[in-house]
């Protein structure tokens, strides 16, 4: 998937009297390599596509089955896009998503968004899990834009997870963006790896929270936000 080979790599990386530009040349066309202080950004995950691509068609053949036929003969792409979107919030940051709407406002009220629905893919057999996000803060002088926990929901679900990760880092990014009082959130989802293999319990659900300043230190206030959570 990347033209930069493994030996390279190592010796620019340790080489630190050489020069920058000698740098960008040994990693101008290395996909994965993050090094903050190289002027270069790997390549697009479009670019990607081609080695997905023929992943999936060795996964077909693998299966038994004959990629070149009729019915899945553009499958090995489809499901190459499929999963770049499925992963997308690998993509995205918080500050991108945010894009600068926090506003100063005189409240120190609860604020809650709930049933935020989120689809995700569970990163132990790369099938689906969904169900519904609700966050709850409370601000200390500024908020966010009501939409934006809906994307903050979005950046992070849209990788490979696990569920309880997940809710702790959907709160986390909550008290980054506004530093509220505290931040609650709790997702109630559906497994595919319990309902379509193993166990195959189909009305079984996951529910997990996060549960940050006052909220995990002033039962009330986590009270009244589970009260609003399951609220009619």
């Amino acid at each position: 998937m990347s033209e930069c080979s493994t030996a390279p790599l190592i010796s620019s990386c340790s080489s630190l009297d050489s020069s920058k530009s000698l740098e960008i040349s040994s990693h101008e066309n290395c996909t994965f390599h993050h090094d903050l202080e190289l002027d270069h950004r790997p390549p697009t995950r479009e670019a990607l596509l081609p080695d997905m691509a023929n992943s999936y068609r060795l996964l077909l053949t693998g299966l038994g089955e004959d990629p070149e036929r009729e019915g899945l003969l553009k499958t090995p792409e489809r499901a190459a896009k499929a999963m770049l979107f499925f992963t997308k919030g690998y993509d995205q940051s918080l500050e991108e998503v945010l894009n600068n709407a926090i506003f100063d406002e005189d409240t120190d009220e609860m604020v809650v968004v709930k049933d935020i629905e989120m689809f995700s893919m569970c990163e132990h057999h790369l099938v689906p899990f969904y169900g519904k996000v609700s966050i709850g803060y409370l601000p200390q002088g500024k908020i966010l834009g009501l939409s934006k926990l809906a994307r903050i929901v979005e950046i992070f679900s849209r990788r490979l997870q696990v569920q309880e990760r997940l809710t702790k880092q959907i709160a986390v990014a909550v008290t980054q963006a506004v530093r509220p009082a505290g931040v609650a959130v709790v997702i109630e989802g559906v497994h595919m790896c319990m309902v379509m293999r193993g166990v195959q319990k189909i009305n079984s659900k996951t529910v997990t929270s996060t549960m940050l300043g006052v909220f995990r230190d002033d039962p009330k206030t986590r009270e009244e936000f589970l009260n609003l959570v399951h609220s009619k």
